[in-house]
């Protein structure tokens, strides 16, 4: 709802303060200078980036509105993590392959349809528990694998947010190149052309200028601020979810392991330690 509430004021300040200074909108209203630096900003892009990349972004932009990095999500993790390593501390880490071999189908997983919905996320899980299953590692190697994989994560979720800033730190400069080429127009009918013809090729020119900053520091920036907001809150739920697995592998029992992960959690949204004794009791 915030990120809404700031285009609305971007909109309204920028074009609400043009229109009260006495400024006609239709002024501004120029598309093939939009198109100018749209499209020479989306090649930029796709050079820049794999292929899959657009439409990473574009997915990602529009979960922007609503985060799901909220209270009941962290929540519904730690209840995920104390139950499987509930059961493998009962029944033996042989009774948690079938979960592990089909989460989908497992009556576990199910119960958790927001973390279930996250393939990566229940593939990580997943795998770690059938690395700590065979029983052949110690705890600070189970340790160095994960520090290796969240190295690779962290470059993998944080790619979009900086794919996204390098647009947005280029978007002035395609403005300046929209408004060179209004200044190219504008000088090949100065000969024939009067003062308002002028004036209007000029202020065309212009409005280049405007939108490409207006663009980048309007909308572009804050979306790559965002978008690197949303990748630390994914990671630090991984991070949560390495500290109670090794937790658990140490020897800790699962109340105490998903401790670990509970405190690991960014404060904003972390469950409180009764809020979470609580859920593990109605597990």
């Amino acid at each position: 709802m915030a990120k809404i509430i700031g285009i609305i004021v971007v909109f309204a300040c920028v074009f609400g303060g043009f229109v009260a200074s006495g400024g006609q909108l239709m002024a501004l209203v120029h598309p093939f200078e939009v198109l100018i630096i749209g499209g020479a900003a989306l090649g930029a892009f796709l050079q820049a980036n794999p292929g899959s990349m657009f439409m990473t972004v574009f997915k990602k932009s529009l979960k922007m509105f609503k985060s799901r990095f909220t209270h009941d999500y962290y929540l519904e993790v730690l209840r995920l993590l104390y139950e499987i390593l509930n059961k493998a501390r009962r029944e033996g880490m042989m009774a948690i392959e079938a979960d592990l071999e089909d989460p989908a189908a497992s009556p576990i997983f199910s119960k958790y349809p927001a973390v279930l919905g996250d393939e990566r996320m229940v593939a990580f899980i997943c795998d770690y528990l059938r690395i700590m299953s065979s029983g052949n590692m110690a705890p600070h190697e189970l340790e160095g694998l994960f520090d290796m994989e969240l190295v690779g994560l962290k470059e993998e979720l944080e790619h979009p947010a900086h794919a996204v800033a390098k647009i947005a730190d280029g978007m002035p400069a395609m403005g300046i190149v929209a408004a060179v080429l209004g200044i190219v127009i504008t000088m090949s009918i100065l000969a024939e052309a009067d003062n308002a013809q002028i004036g209007e090729k000029v202020g065309t020119a212009l409005v280049g200028t405007f939108l490409g900053i207006l663009a980048s520091y309007g909308f572009f920036g804050p979306l790559a601020a965002a978008l690197e907001h949303d990748a630390k809150e994914e990671l630090n739920v991984y991070e949560a979810i390495k500290a109670g697995l090794v937790a658990s592998a140490s020897g800790m029992p699962p109340t105490l392991a998903v401790e670990f992960s509970r405190k690991t959690l960014y404060p904003a949204h972390r469950p409180s330690f009764s809020e979470l004794e609580q859920a593990m009791r109605g597990s």
